[in-house]
């Protein structure tokens, strides 16, 4: 059924909880800050802290999983822990494991966070599609059957990626554009949204065309979605999406709740700002993170009007 797509329930937890991830990012820095030392045990005992402060209050929380790989198959444990706990405390659930692959290795990676049977099983996982966006056809084919969601990156706010992100293909459009020419074409008629989602960092210069006076400049049609080619190097078309916008990158990274209209004009509406160190230094104190959430989520819905 329609609400029961990862979309729907995308959509659902921005109207009821409000427009906010936690990540949870247990890196070296962030334990020591705590005064934990760098093990398992530390980790568990920051995840523990962090599930019971944000879980109940935050529509989604995004588990790092570089972070809880580095400890090996105890590191997962605890990751398996977290993903249930925060799905049973109602949040939504995004591993950020930025996967991807082809084929049966594709299908593996879909099968461990996107199969209901899987001990990682979440509701959604962020994906890159380097090796074409056809090559996440089955992590989207799963996300389908099981009712879940892919995060997929298009926009992202480290300098590195523009080269990639920003270089132009022969039909003028860039990679970036392309990409989310793509996941509209997934998303199409999807009501209240599509379950496929983008990546956009918060720090983007120039992300939306909207907002930067070139979204007329020039109208095409390709596989089946009219879209605008943006006629400077940053102008891009987020209109089409239909899906849900992980944005990353708020906070310690330098994005401010300001920020989000103008990354992503009129398609902020969908925008999921991520914060991680942001309200994570707070602790270890969960009485400061309950806090750091409550004002965060305060100052998100009051700049996007929700």
């Amino acid at each position: 059924m329609v609400d029961k797509t990862f979309g729907a329930k995308a959509h659902k937890a921005l109207s009821k909880r409000g427009p906010l991830c936690v990540g949870i990012d247990p890196h070296a820095g962030l334990l020591r800050h705590w005064g934990l030392s760098d093990d398992v045990a530390s980790l568990e005992r920051f995840c523990r802290t962090m599930v019971e402060s944000v879980a109940d209050t935050a529509a989604f929380v995004k588990p790092q999983s570089a972070f809880f790989e580095r400890f090996g198959s105890k590191g997962i444990a605890v990751l398996e822990k977290v993903v249930a706990e925060c799905r049973a405390a109602g949040a939504l659930v995004i591993i950020d494991a930025k996967r991807g692959d082809i084929g049966s290795t594709m299908s593996a990676y879909a099968s461990a966070y996107l199969d209901p049977a899987s001990p990682l099983s979440c509701d959604a996982v962020t994906a890159s599609p380097f090796l074409g966006f056809g090559s996440l056809t089955p992590m989207f084919d799963l996300a389908e059957a099981h009712n879940r969601g892919v995060f997929v990156l298009a926009l992202t706010s480290n300098p590195e990626g523009a080269s990639v992100q920003r270089a132009r293909r022969s039909d003028g459009r860039t990679v970036a554009q392309s990409i989310v020419d793509d996941i509209a074409a997934v998303n199409e008629d999807a009501e209240p949204l599509g379950s496929i989602g983008a990546v956009i960092g918060a720090t983007v210069k120039g992300a939306c065309a909207e907002n930067s006076g070139s979204i007329t400049a020039v109208r095409e049609h390709t596989h089946g979605i009219t879209h605008a080619t943006p006629q400077s190097d940053s102008a891009h078309d987020l209109m089409k999406i239909n899906g849900p916008i992980l944005v990353p990158g708020m906070g310690a990274q330098g994005g401010k709740p300001s920020d989000l209209k103008r990354v992503l004009g009129r398609a902020a509406a969908a925008a999921i700002p991520s914060y991680s160190r942001e309200i994570a230094r707070q602790g270890p104190s969960p009485a400061a993170i309950k806090e750091a959430v409550a004002r965060t989520l305060d100052e998100c819905r009051s700049a996007l009007r929700r």
